[in-house]
């Protein structure tokens, strides 16, 4: 648990450090975005999120965004939102809409990381500067900040060999990866199975289509169908909403005690682990991860470099060098929430501990 508070407090001295050379540095180089640098604070700075099946989007990335653009430009800096929910080909029209209306800069997670590459060199092409975020997308990217998602997947694969003990010998368990076209998926996928591989014995494998709980619920049914019940004894979900799907199978085929993982911290996925239905999440710290997606934005929107910002680089299938921030993440457990989401202020006792969930709170001491 010291580790994981000190990853936590090491990123937001990170973040914090470079928020304070980026806001207005005076010798800061204009970039490609050609006379953006006279915009000064009055700059409009287009947002583009991927869906709305995952809570955290809505929740918690789009206000957190806007209140940091809001803090960066004296409230004169305006953000024009768009869902995609799910729809790559939506995403590109959101994009060529915000092309139109002539935005000073882009901050994309994208839907489908290649489907949307051609909208991005639209957009670099009309001198918008697209900030990645969450998911690296391809194309002419000037920026990307997400976190460390190979590390994401061992965090999971790891917790899941803990959880398991012994019987990791003795069953078989089921991989239940993201979605296909979320590049981040694939990292989730190879970190889990660098720890994994070897040390349990995967029944059956799946990537869900579209992340979506339900795609995820009919996997695991049938997995329970091939493999039989007394077979498996603990399962890897890449995050906590399909997470939910998963363990609405194994009630329904009356297994109990099966360790799953999960991603992101929702809310469902806290009051499940309070509940032991499932064992544990990753938290991701999404104030730093959106106060940096926030900063590069206004940076690239009025024209200054991101070299007090973003101190790494990274590579694409399609650009090369990348400036790049990437947040650390925490492993969470019953054991921890009061340390984490609390903490961060992502959720309050009351919010977790709702009716059916207090007496599992008090059990563990969540007050």
């Amino acid at each position: 648990m010291r580790r994981a508070a000190f990853a936590i407090a090491a990123g937001a001295m990170a973040v914090s450090l470079a928020a304070c050379g980026s806001a207005a540095e005076s010798g800061d180089k204009k970039s490609d975005s050609g006379d953006s640098a006279a915009k000064g604070d009055n700059i409009k700075v287009g947002l583009l999120l991927p869906e709305n099946q995952t809570a955290r989007y809505e929740k918690l990335d789009k206000p957190l965004i806007e209140k940091k653009v809001k803090e960066l430009t004296n409230n004169k800096g305006e953000v024009v939102y768009a869902n995609a929910k799910q729809d790559a080909s939506l995403q590109n029209q959101q994009v060529d809409t915000m092309v139109t209306n002539k935005v000073d800069v882009l901050i994309v997670d994208a839907v489908d990381s290649k489907a949307i590459a051609g909208s991005v060199k639209k957009a670099k092409d009309a001198g918008i500067p697209v900030v990645a975020y969450d998911r690296l997308a391809e194309g002419p990217i000037d920026a990307y900040t997400s976190f460390d998602n190979v590390t994401v997947g061992k965090t999971q694969g790891e917790a899941l060999l803990e959880a398991l003990g012994d019987k990791a010998k003795s069953g078989q368990i089921v991989m239940m990866n993201g979605s296909s076209t979320d590049p981040n998926a694939a990292m989730f996928k190879e970190g889990a199975h660098s720890v994994l591989d070897g040390k349990v014995k995967i029944g059956r494998e799946y990537d869900t289509k579209e992340w979506k709980p339900e795609n995820a619920n009919a996997n695991m049914e049938g997995a329970i169908s091939a493999l039989g019940k007394d077979k498996i004894v603990g399962v890897y979900s890449a995050n906590d909403g399909m997470a939910g799907g998963i363990i609405t199978a194994l009630k329904a085929a009356g297994l109990k005690n099966i360790p799953v993982t999960g991603q992101d911290a929702e809310l469902a996925g806290v009051q499940r682990i309070v509940t032991g239905e499932q064992y544990m999440s990753v938290y991701k710290p999404y104030p730093q991860e959106a106060d940096v997606a926030a900063e590069m934005a206004v940076a690239l929107a009025q024209g200054k470099s991101l070299d007090s910002i973003a101190k790494d680089k990274v590579d694409s299938p399609t650009a090369k060098g990348i400036p790049s921030v990437i947040v650390p993440v925490v492993s969470l457990t019953k054991d921890n929430i009061n340390d984490t989401v609390i903490k961060d202020g992502i959720y309050t006792v009351q919010e977790i501990c709702t009716g059916k969930y207090k007496a599992a709170c008090d059990k563990i001491g969540l007050k």
